[in-house]
């Protein structure tokens, strides 16, 4: 899936959680979309996680928003009271993240029940990914027409923050470990070990290349030990393949009770 892209031709409003200040606008393809901002403190990287965790949740069947290019023309920002606003407008000219809104949705809370296979794969993913932001001070999910969905995948791929500083040693990652002693999910453990093996066959080479190249170009272009994006892209390939062939036959990082 290559991500589409939609012009933004209205800012609706803040979403006022969390430190990034996402927030919800119309595109010129008639739809509402949470955008993630280029500008936002956080910068470019969270963005290339949202897009590659989501794309790993939806080979591995896990519901996720679908996701667009929203292309911002900074001049929307002329109309936006709020100094803040304006400022983060301003600074994301260009291309930005958009993640579909879910009219209707809710997000997850105790009353909520989780599919056991459907709870095993989603702590596989995040144990995967290195996901640290699924606890049950912010889970992190949201139902929607009766299915949970997953969202906010920014936390994970912790290892691309070391990367202005070189391209970083997979294996590094294949041994790193998973906590999951505030995982929403911590219970199912065992079942994400039953699925183990099955899931890990799902991603294969292929399938981490496509997921991967859904990254805008632009956005992973700005590392000095890389020829250029397409060698930036292989690296992340590379350190997924690793966490996934482990070390001497097992993924040290698969949660256990």
């Amino acid at each position: 899936m290559t991500l589409p892209v939609v012009r933004v031709t209205r800012y609706v409003t803040p979403l006022r959680e969390g430190g990034s200040l996402p927030g919800i606008v119309e595109g010129d393809d008639l739809g509402t979309w949470v955008c993630k901002f280029r500008g936002a403190g956080q910068g470019l990287r969270v963005l290339v996680a949202e897009v590659i965790v989501a794309g790993l949740a939806r080979a591995l069947d896990i519901a996720t928003p679908d996701q667009c290019v929203l292309d911002l023309d900074p001049a929307i920002a002329r109309y936006e009271a709020d100094e803040e606003v304006q400022d983060l407008l301003n600074v994301s000219a260009g291309h930005n993240l958009g993640i579909d809104f879910l009219p209707g949705s809710f997000g997850f809370d105790a009353s909520t029940e989780v599919e056991a296979e459907l709870a095993g794969r989603i702590l596989w993913l995040d144990a995967l990914t290195a996901n640290v932001d699924r606890s049950w001070r912010n889970p992190n999910m949201l139902v929607w027409n009766g299915a949970v969905h997953v969202i906010d995948h920014g936390a994970s791929l912790y290892f691309h923050h070391s990367w202005p500083g070189g391209a970083g040693d997979p294996q590094r990652f294949a041994r790193q470990a998973y906590d999951t002693s505030e995982h929403i999910l911590q219970g199912s453990a065992d079942l994400a070990q039953a699925q183990d093996a099955e899931l890990a066959a799902r991603l294969t080479d292929d399938v981490l290349a496509a997921v991967v190249g859904d990254v805008p170009d632009e956005w992973v272009d700005d590392y000095e030990w890389a020829t250029g994006p397409a060698e930036v892209k292989a690296r992340y390939v590379a350190f997924l393949r690793a966490r996934l062939d482990g070390v001497d036959g097992s993924r040290p990082w698969v949660p256990t009770l």
